[in-house]
C-alpha cells in the first residue's frame, strides 16, 4: 500500500472558515436519529451533501456545529418493488442509481428522466434523491416528479415514524414539516401500471448542471387514447411544487388529440405563478410551462417520451456495477479537531491529523500536498476537482474531508504509473487538448473513469462523461478528439 504519511497542520486557505466542529458517522439509523435527538437543531444529516455544503459555506446554516454521516449505514441505497406494487427507495439512493435502475425506468420514468437532468455525473454520485426532496427547493428537479407519481415519505426520529405525502411534506420555499431530530427513512410511491405513461420535462439556460427555469411532470392513464386521469406538475413557478389541477380535470374523459393537447397546456399555464428572476421573465416562465407542457403530451401520445434517453447512460462509476461501495463501520466514529482521518490516496496510506474542518478538496491540496486537483469554483460547477471516491467520479468540493475515512481516494498524481503516463494524459498532449491546462485534471478524471467502462466510447457518451468539465478557453474540441484517441490507444 506504500508508506505511511502522518500529516501535521496543513496550509488553512484565507477563504477558508470552520464548518462544523464535530463529524460523528453512526452505524444505524437508530443511532442517527437518537444523535439528532440529542443535539437538536445544532446537527444535520450528511449524505451526498451537494446541496449543504455549499449552504455552510455560503453562511446560510450559521448553527450547524455537528454533520451525522449516514453513507457508512448498509442498506440503505436500495431501489425496491414490494408486493403492493409500491417502488420504494432509500435515503441514500443517488440520482445516478434512479437514471441506471431498469425498475425505475420502466414503472418510474419520470423520475428516471428527473434524476438524469440534475447536475452532471459527479454530482449525480453524490447527490441522493432524498437531500433534493428535503432541500425543498422548488426548482428541484427530482420533486416534480415524485409529487406527480402520487409519492409520500417516511420520517423516524427517537419518537417514532410517521408518513407523510408528498404534497403535505412542504409548507413553502425551503420549508417542510420535518422536525430537526427526524430523518428521511423512506420516499415510496405506486408503480406505473401497464395503462400509464409518464414523462419529465426540464428547461434550463444550458444542457447540463443548470437548474429549472420550468420544469412539467407529467402522469397520464390511458385507454384506447382516452385520458382516464392525468396528474400534472409543474417546478420553479410557485413557492412549491403544485398541480395543474384545472389542466387535470379537463383532460380527464378526453382522447388525447391536438386539441386537447393545446387546450391542456394553456390551462396548466394559467396554474402557473411565477416570479421574474435571473434566470427568465415571469412572462417568459408561463410561456414555456404552455410549450413542454404540450411537447411532453405529445410524446406520450406517440409513445416518444424515451427517445432521448440514453439506453445506457455514462455514470462514472468505471469497471464496478455501482462504484466500490463505502466502508461501513461497526462503531459510532466522531471526528473533532486533533483526531485522526485515516484514508488511502493514489495506494498510499495517509493519516491526517488537521483538516477534519475543510472539504476534501482542501484535504489534498492543503494538508496532502496534493495539487493536481483544482479549486475553479468550489461550488461544484467546474468539475476541477474531480477526484474517484470508492471508486466513483466526484466533486472534491462538496465533499466533507471526514468522509475520506476509510475510503479509497484517486487523484490526477495516481493516474500514471512511473513507466508511462495514462492513456488519456498522453492523448491530451499529443492532440494538444491542454490550453491553459487549470481545467485539464479534471477532464482527464472524468475521461479516465469513462474509459474503464467503455474503453472505445462514442462521441455521444464523451460528452456525456464531460458535462460537469467546464473549459473556460473553450478547447472541447481537441479535449473530445482526445478522449477517443485514447480509446484506441488502451
Amino acid at each position: 500500500m506504500g508508506a505511511k504519511i502522518v500529516s501535521g497542520q496543513g496550509p488553512r486557505s484565507d477563504t477558508q472558515k470552520t464548518m462544523w466542529h464535530e463529524y460523528i458517522t453512526p452505524t444505524s439509523t437508530q443511532e442517527a436519529v437518537e444523535i439528532l435527538a440529542q443535539k437538536g437543531e445544532r446537527a444535520r444529516i450528511i449524505a451526498g451533501g451537494t446541496d449543504l455544503i455549499l449552504e455552510l459555506e455560503r453562511g446560510v446554516r450559521k448553527d450547524i456545529e455537528a454533520l451525522v454521516d449516514v453513507t457508512r449505514i448498509p442498506g440503505l441505497d436500495g431501489i425496491t418493488l414490494d408486493e403492493d406494487e409500491v417502488i420504494h427507495l432509500g435515503p441514500l439512493v443517488t440520482h445516478n442509481h434512479c437514471a441506471a435502475s431498469q425498475l425505475i425506468r420502466e414503472r418510474g420514468y419520470p423520475l428516471a428522466r428527473a434524476a438524469w437532468e440534475v447536475g452532471a455525473p459527479q454530482i449525480r454520485n453524490r447527490g441522493t434523491v432524498a437531500g433534493n426532496l428535503v432541500t425543498a427547493s422548488p426548482a428541484n428537479d427530482t420533486i416534480t416528479p415524485l409529487m406527480a407519481l402520487g409519492a409520500w415519505v417516511t420520517l423516524e426520529s427517537v419518537r417514532g415514524a410517521r408518513r407523510v405525502p408528498l404534497g403535505d411534506f412542504y409548507t413553502g420555499v425551503r420549508k417542510t414539516v420535518m422536525q430537526s431530530d427526524e430523518m428521511l427513512v423512506d420516499i415510496a410511491f405506486p408503480a406505473l401500471t401497464s395503462d400509464q405513461r409518464g414523462t419529465f420535462i426540464k428547461l434550463a439556460l444550458r444542457r447540463a448542471q443548470a437548474i429549472s427555469v420550468v420544469n412539467v411532470a407529467l402522469v397520464l392513464r390511458l385507454e384506447a387514447g382516452l385520458v382516464k386521469s392525468a396528474s400534472i406538475t409543474l417546478g420553479a413557478v410557485a413557492p412549491t411544487i403544485i398541480h395543474a389541477t384545472e389542466a387535470e380535470t379537463y383532460l380527464a374523459g378526453k382522447t388525447l388529440d391536438e386539441d386537447a393537447i393545446l387546450r391542456a397546456a394553456e390551462l396548466t399555464m394559467q396554474a402557473a405563478r411565477p416570479i421574474d428572476d435571473i434566470r427568465g421573465s415571469a412572462a417568459y416562465r408561463r410561456e414555456m410551462v404552455r410549450v413542454i407542457t404540450a411537447r411532453g403530451l405529445r410524446a406520450l401520445l406517440k409513445g416518444q417520451e424515451q427517445a432521448d434517453f440514453p439506453s445506457d447512460p455514462v455514470l462514472l462509476w468505471g469497471s464496478q456495477t455501482a462504484g466500490h461501495p463505502p466502508s461501513t463501520v461497526h462503531k459510532t466514529v466522531h471526528k473533532k479537531d486533533g483526531q485522526p482521518i485515516k484514508t488511502t490516496i493514489n495506494g498510499k496510506e495517509y493519516t491526517f491529523t488537521s483538516g477534519h474542518e475543510k472539504t476534501l478538496l482542501r484535504l489534498l491540496r492543503e494538508e496532502a500536498g496534493l495539487t493536481g486537483t483544482k479549486e475553479g469554483c468550489a461550488e461544484g460547477e467546474c468539475g476541477a476537482c474531480t477526484v474517484f471516491l470508492d471508486g466513483k467520479a466526484v466533486m472534491a468540493c462538496l465533499v466533507p474531508a471526514p468522509r475520506a475515512h476509510g475510503a479509497e481516494i484517486v487523484t490526477i498524481e495516481g493516474l500514471a504509473n512511473k513507466e508511462q503516463l495514462h492513456p488519456v494524459q498522453d492523448a491530451f498532449v499529443h492532440d494538444g487538448a491542454v490550453q491553459c491546462g487549470y481545467c485539464t485534471p479534471g477532464f482527464i478524471m472524468s475521461a479516465a473513469k469513462l474509459l474503464e467502462a467503455r474503453p472505445q466510447p462514442t462521441r455521444n457518451e464523451i460528452e456525456q462523461a464531460i458535462t460537469g468539465n467546464l473549459c473556460r478557453c473553450t478547447g472541447y474540441y481537441k479535449i473530445v478528439q482526445a478522449v477517443e484517441d485514447a480509446g484506441k490507444l488502451k
